[in-house]
Formats: C-alpha cells, sequence, structure tokens
C-alpha cells in the first residue's frame, strides 16, 4: 500500500515528464504548434494543461494580477443632510403650468 507522500511523489515525477516530454515535442515537431481539428491548439495539451496539472498537485495559488490585487477605497457618505421630495400637489401645479 502506497503512503500519501509516494503517491505524491509518484504523480510529481509523472507531472514533471509529462511537461518535459510536451516541451520537447513542441519545440522539436513544427506541427506540435499549430492547430489540430481534433484537439484545438496543440500547445496547449501539450505544455499549458501539464502544467496547470503539475501547479495543481503542489497546490499553488492563482496569481493575483495587479489590476486586481488593488482593492478601490470605499467611498465616503457625504456630509450634508439628505435631499428632501417636494411636495406631490406643488410638482404637479408647476408641470400645469410650464404646459
Amino acid at each position: 500500500m502506497q503512503t500519501r507522500s509516494d503517491l505524491h511523489s509518484g504523480l510529481d515525477v509523472l507531472m514533471r515528464h509529462a511537461v518535459a516530454i510536451g516541451v520537447a515535442i513542441v519545440a522539436l515537431l513544427p506541427a506540435a504548434r499549430g492547430f489540430s481539428p481534433t484537439f484545438g491548439w496543440m500547445p496547449l495539451w501539450l505544455v499549458a494543461m501539464p502544467l496547470c496539472a503539475w501547479w495543481a498537485l503542489h497546490r499553488f495559488r492563482v496569481p493575483v494580477r495587479e489590476a486586481d490585487a488593488v482593492v478601490p477605497a470605499r467611498t465616503r457618505r457625504r456630509a450634508g443632510a439628505q435631499a428632501r421630495r417636494r411636495r406631490a400637489s406643488t410638482a404637479r401645479g408647476r408641470h400645469s403650468q410650464a404646459a
């Protein structure tokens, strides 16, 4: 029976080999840099997906973009009193006079 650390090290070696083989294939074969009607963009499946799996194996956090990292400052409420609504009869009277 394998322990968790043995299983993790085995998956780590497997992911490392998958990334290395994917990079070698993309670097050496021009067809691997293109688009396949069946699979789509080949470097995605040969390099990026194994890298993501290796990254997830180590439970890394996804990096935050600088634009998302800046938290906007909370807006302060105005110090003045709240505006009051006009009476309904006054507002109707002005509209009827203007027409």
